[in-house]
């Protein structure tokens, strides 16, 4: 790995949830960030690479803690239209037709995607995982990946998928030198058969790995729920013993004061996907309520087929918006608020503690934002700007473990013009 030096830089802290910008130089050797603060080296001879820091501010990598990266195939796909329609007519049906060569080009169009609009780390649940991952390793992205599990009316298919599924865990958990973790996952409660879940949970302990799944995503899922077992959708996962393990669910719209109660009490992490959400009909998540209750809450994206985008600065800016329009509160989902959460309340979502902030010992995942772009001045307030004003394209540079995976605004990993390519290739044969 080389060493780098990034000199006189906008630095973004965070420590213990206050927010600070200093200017300073960041050492990275070896992966991990060794120095910041003012002391300029006697010598750069040292460095491999020395970086102009004066007009740029630079921030921790964001965290995308729920998505579907083969599905970037399926955007424009099926819009407008009701989740279980969307599913069951348009998503299901084309995930049927797909090869192994369409989750690699889903994949690589899903994480050009996103490091270019600053995101270094995302949570991947989907089929087929061994795919996605060597996908990962040759991109230097970082990821959590999620066998996505389904109940098929087979309990010799199912006791088989489980068995792929513990397999691949064991096979990628902490690989691409540590940049791949895994979590066990059902895909929801109602794809999933009770016993089911109980058989994932099990095998979850037995590896040590956390789990995630869909939950209480919209209200057709909270009646159905509801109608077979007798309980809210978080009531039933916890009556399973789902929250006896490390977890992270995704969206949490339609939750009960009792259910809010139960995520607190077994230290439950949510991924707020706001922009499906929305776009779903599925509702808006009570995020003010679980931040008041002590839950931690970060951001996912979804998929780009339900999004239709992966651009986290888009989704965190409007997550702010909704749920202060929706409170009729402007102080809610504070800017300093949302860059934790699109940082270091990521990482904490997915038991990551090796990133999500600037600080010496932690391994350099970085992205670095143009101060001289028109949409950041005049120069008020950074934070700011960050949150409300700042579009992707501002991003410059970002760093993966040490490495720049993207420089100037071009990947160095990958081959943009074959990535679009092959995706197009491959829509066009799921759709003949």
């Amino acid at each position: 790995m080389s060493n780098t030096i990034i000199k006189n830089g906008n630095i973004l802290a965070i420590n213990d949830g206050v927010i600070n910008f200093t200017t300073g130089n960041i050492i990275i050797e070896n992966g991990n960030i060794t120095y910041i603060g003012s002391k300029t080296p006697s010598s750069f001879d040292t460095f491999d690479t020395v970086i102009k820091g004066e007009n740029s501010v630079y921030i921790p990598g964001l965290v995308n803690t729920h998505t579907h990266a083969t599905m970037a195939l399926m955007r424009g796909h099926g819009d407008d239209l009701k989740l279980q329609d969307w599913l069951e007519k348009k998503m299901w049906p084309m995930e049927r037709k797909l090869i192994e060569e369409d989750i690699k080009n889903g994949t690589l169009l899903s994480i050009l995607e996103m490091v270019k609009t600053g995101t270094t780390t995302f949570l991947d649940m989907f089929d087929k995982m061994d795919i996605v991952a060597e996908a990962i390793e040759s991109s230097g992205m970082r990821a959590c990946l999620v066998d996505g599990l389904i109940s098929t009316g087979s309990t010799t298919r199912d006791n088989e998928n489980l068995l792929k599924a513990k397999e691949f865990s064991k096979n990628w958990h902490k690989k691409a030198e540590g940049r791949i973790t895994v979590m066990m996952g059902p895909h929801s409660t109602y794809t999933c058969e009770p016993q089911y879940i109980e058989k994932i949970i099990d095998v979850a302990k037995e590896l040590k790995l956390p789990l995630h799944t869909h939950l209480s995503e919209n209200k057709y899922e909270f009646d159905l729920i509801k109608s077979l077992y007798g309980k809210s959708p978080v009531e039933h996962l916890n009556s399973l013993g789902f929250f006896s393990n490390p977890c992270l669910v995704a969206h949490c719209v339609h939750l009960t004061k009792s259910d809010i109660n139960l995520l607190y009490e077994n230290n439950v992490n949510v991924s707020h996907n706001p922009s499906s959400n929305l776009k779903l009909g599925s509702g808006i998540a009570p995020i003010p309520t679980l931040l008041e209750k002590g839950i931690n809450v970060s951001i996912g994206t979804d998929s780009a087929a339900s999004n239709n985008t992966l651009d986290m600065l888009s989704e965190l800016r409007l997550a702010a918006l909704i749920h202060k329009g929706l409170s009729n509160d402007p102080t809610v989902l504070s800017a300093g608020e949302m860059i934790q959460i699109g940082t270091i309340k990521g990482a904490k979502s997915l038991f990551l503690d090796n990133i999500g902030q600037l600080s010496i010992g932690m391994e350099a995942d970085i992205i670095s934002i143009d101060l001289e772009k028109s949409n950041m001045y005049p120069k008020s307030c950074l934070l700011s700007h960050i949150i409300y004003s700042l579009p992707s394209n501002n991003i410059k540079d970002v760093w993966i473990k040490g490495e720049r995976v993207v420089s100037n605004g071009i990947c160095t990993t990958l081959d943009e013009e074959k990535i679009l390519f092959n995706a197009e290739k491959s829509y066009k044969r799921l759709t003949q």
